[in-house]
């Protein structure tokens, strides 16, 4: 049995968060970026961003450099909540079903595993990531329009408040739906991208192993989950007037803007999204696991 096997779930489910949270830091302005472009043109309205470079350089020259990490706190709170459930839950499960010679699962068990620890997180993380949706886009609408959250904890507040509590969830669906293509790619990609490093002999497991892991995982994870996440973005963002909302559904967002914006526009932001996906993707593993060995190292085995 490894030593990671050994290390408690509480503690697994913590480092989980902790991972997610460091790569969070490094990663808001991109994510920030990737929002206010999947909004940018909606509609079929003229698209206010052409580059994540003109998207870069709009918000720092109307919102200064801040501007550029509004949503933080509800960001540092979506991983708090997503991340450290869904890597506990997966990892948890990929060791309950490795065998006892310490062979990992066979590929569908373990897209099963990412689909239940997607499908989990993303409900538990959904009131934080609506408002990181809101909190992001905010500075893209004109003044009279905007919601001006002060925080994470302000923003549930408020939309409990104003919009009632079933709207902290509104999105569930989509947000599920990303979630479980997000963890299928991501999770599952990485432990095979590197198993199949590994034995290759030109890798050790170490922080470049992990890196090359990483990267082709976050390329992977772009390109499927892009649609269903632009589709996510505009449902949680969207405003309800007179009691009608703007889109019916994830089926009703798509099909508005396949028409009205064309096909490619699924993937509006594709390089803010890999840009962010793929270096959180890096930290986030390396984080965790630096912390999986730290604690083997200082905890389990203190005297090697």
């Amino acid at each position: 049995m490894s030593s990671n096997q050994n290390i408690p779930k509480p503690v697994k489910f913590a480092f989980g968060g902790l991972s997610g949270m460091g790569a969070t830091v490094f990663v808001q302005p991109l994510d920030l970026l990737k929002n206010r472009m999947q909004l940018s043109g909606e509609g079929g309205a003229a698209r206010a961003h052409r580059t994540v470079f003109h998207a870069g350089l709009s918000v720092i020259k109307s919102e200064g450099v801040p501007g550029l990490y509004k949503g933080l706190s509800a960001g540092l709170a979506r991983q708090l909540l997503y991340t450290t459930t869904r890597v506990g839950i997966y990892t948890t499960l990929f060791e309950h079903f490795s065998g006892e010679d310490g062979s990992p699962p066979g590929f569908f068990t373990k897209a099963g595993c990412a689909l239940t620890a997607g499908a989990i997180g993303s409900f538990c993380g959904t009131p934080a990531e609506i408002s990181l949706i809101r909190m992001t886009a905010d500075g893209g609408l004109p003044v009279d329009k905007r919601r001006n959250y002060k925080g994470v904890l302000n923003a549930v507040s408020r939309i409990t408040k104003e919009e009632g509590v079933l709207t902290l969830w509104r999105g569930c669906g989509p947000t599920m739906g990303r979630a479980m293509v997000v963890n299928i790619a991501q999770l599952v990609t990485y432990s095979s991208v590197k198993e199949k490093l590994l034995v290759t002999g030109y890798f050790n497991d170490n922080i470049m192993c992990h890196f090359v892991s990483s990267m082709i995982s976050g390329l992977v994870t772009t390109v499927a989950s892009m649609p269903v996440d632009i589709c996510k973005t505009r449902i949680q963002n969207m405003k309800v007037i007179n009691g009608v909302p703007e889109y019916k559904g994830a089926v009703d967002v798509f099909m508005k803007t396949v028409r009205s914006e064309g096909v490619l526009s699924l993937w509006k932001g594709f390089t803010p999204y890999y840009a962010r996906i793929g270096p959180h993707t890096v930290l986030m593993f390396i984080f965790l696991e630096q912390l999986n060995k730290g604690y083997v190292k200082n905890f389990i085995h203190p005297k090697e």
